[in-house]
């Protein structure tokens, strides 16, 4: 089931509400006449439950790929949550722009949105309905549920496991609200189900939470490697608890690089391996083609079975536009959105014109720099995924509509250059290994030659190369802000709504909680500055 999430049954949760979120949360079940205890008897009706959080970063709704939507409020291909998680992170950076003028896509090209921007307010309740859903797995798998649900002995320690993993998605949900919006409201399992304000938490307070969830169900997870791809196991943990770590000093004040340093340790350690061909990793058979060796957590696609248009059919689609042929990313039609800055561009040393540079950007027809948004031929194109495999055929989709990729969200690219920055800013590791480790994945990437020597590793060495190596990976907005160059010091086209681009106000360092739940919750108080 879990090798696409090819289907999953929808657990009734209509007694749960989640208040402060602006009645934008509607669960419907997919069979009225089943309810939990029904369907919760054994570790096959867990599985299809904790299926739906796997597959609640990948979705909607309860119909793929529209019809029945989670939330309401917004075009439900807009609202899905990798979607909306991937324009808050990248829009308003210089790795992406989104020539469309839809309503809030704009202010994030510019930085100047507000707390009434529908893309942050969904995002906002998609994190949320997120953390709801884990909330009732983890109530549903109690010793008192199991006992009440008659849930055979011999089952229970494989649900304890299933635990765990719901354990994580919250945990990464509460990250995500924990990068973006700093300070939300707080609901866990032992809040009582039902109407009510949920009260705010701090930023270093979620911080605490997070890691020590993490920490917690660390030893309950399933072995690096050793669960089915796509689901979660020790060495998702511990890439999130380096990044929460690499992050720590613009969450709490106060670094923890000495931590970062221990727990890419263990991934790198632990048995995931660089797939020999970097293009691999954002191919429709990246699940079988090697790029799985490197990807420690995905979020999991499929043409047929997985349908939104969200996620990377969105990711895909919207890339595509001008002279490009679709056929060559092997869908059906270029949405003609997203292109790139000329300040990206200019992260690669001779630009889109250089030998290792050529294959990521579409410059036919496209004008490096963007005088005007909305046209598509302003900005070059970005090529990086694709809907073939690496026999070059078209994804399981063959109308073209929906694509098969996998999104990764965790990869040890990452981890390399995370180890390689903390090492730099003191954390204590060995410089010279994390030489190493850029210059392997230099060596990958740039097949004209392309490693550095000690001397030119430096912290604006590793911002710019993740740049290089993770763009469009949905990283560069945290990596901006970690760099104090998101708001107030990097420019780039567009930014502050001037073409050259201007700064912005730190404060836009966090996105504003919305102005509806704030309306609602009287326990919210609004993020400094909005």
């Amino acid at each position: 089931m879990f090798s696409k999430i090819k289907s999953f049954a929808v657990i009734l949760l209509g007694l749960l509400v989640l208040a402060g979120c602006e009645n934008e949360l509607e669960l419907t079940p997919e069979d009225h006449r089943q309810g939990a205890g029904e369907l919760l008897q054994d570790a096959k009706g867990y599985k299809e439950f904790l299926a739906k959080l796997y597959a609640g970063l990948a979705v909607s709704g309860q119909q793929g790929p529209a019809g029945d939507p989670d939330l309401v409020g917004l075009d439900e291909g807009f609202s899905q949550y990798l979607r909306l998680y991937w324009m808050l992170q990248e829009i308003p950076t210089d790795e992406a722009v989104l020539g469309w003028n839809d309503e809030g896509i704009p202010s994030l090209n510019y930085q100047n949105w507000t707390s009434g921007n529908p893309f942050i307010r969904t995002m906002y309740s998609r994190i949320m309905y997120q953390v709801a859903q884990a909330n009732e797995f983890i109530r549903k798998t109690d010793a008192g549920a199991l006992d009440a649900n008659g849930v055979p002995e011999a089952d229970r320690g494989t649900i304890a496991e299933f635990r765990a993993e719901a354990r994580f998605l919250r945990a990464l949900s509460y990250y995500h609200a924990l990068d973006l919006y700093g300070n939300p409201p707080f609901v866990t399992e032992e809040d009582e189900i039902g109407a009510f304000l949920p009260e705010q938490i701090r930023r270093p307070e979620l911080f605490d939470y997070i890691e020590a969830e993490l920490l917690a169900i660390e030893p309950e997870l399933a072995a690096p490697g050793q669960n089915e791809y796509g689901r979660a196991d020790q060495a998702a943990v511990w890439t999130l608890l380096a990044k929460l770590y690499l992050n720590a000093e613009v969450y709490t004040g106060s670094d923890r690089y000495a931590d970062v340093i221990t727990y890419t340790d263990k991934v790198i350690n632990s048995g995931y391996s660089l797939v020999d061909d970097y293009q691999k990793l954002f191919l429709a058979d990246n699940d079988v083609n090697g790029a799985q060796q490197e990807i420690i957590f995905p979020i999991r696609f499929d043409g047929i079975h997985t349908n939104s248009y969200g996620g990377m059919t969105f990711i895909i689609h919207a890339a595509v536009g001008g002279d490009m042929d679709p056929a060559d990313f092997g869908v059906n039609s270029g949405w003609g959105g997203l292109r790139t800055t000329p300040e990206f561009v200019s992260l690669f040393p001779g630009g889109a014109d250089s030998e290792d540079a050529r294959e990521m950007f579409h410059t036919e027809g496209q004008n490096l720099e963007i005088p005007q948004m909305e046209n598509f031929a302003n900005g070059y194109a970005i090529r990086k995924f694709r809907n073939v495999t690496v026999d070059g055929q078209q994804g399981s989709d063959r109308t073209g509509e929906h694509v098969d990729n996998d999104f990764p969200m965790f990869r040890l690219a990452d981890v390399y250059l995370m180890y390689a920055e903390a090492t730099l800013r003191g954390g204590g590791g060995d410089q010279g290994r994390a030489l190493n480790y850029v210059n392997e994945l230099r060596q990958r990437a740039y097949p004209s030659g392309g490693t550095i020597n000690a001397s030119e590793l430096t912290l604006n060495f590793i911002l710019d190369e993740r740049g290089r190596e993770l763009y469009w990976e949905a990283h560069r907005r945290t990596d901006l802000i970690r760099y104090n160059q998101f708001t107030e010091n990097g420019i780039w086209a567009w930014k502050n709504n001037v073409p050259q681009g201007s700064p912005t106000p730190a404060y836009r360092n966090l996105y504003p909680l919305p102005a509806s739940d704030l309306g609602v919750n009287t326990n919210l108080e609004q993020n400094a500055g909005y």
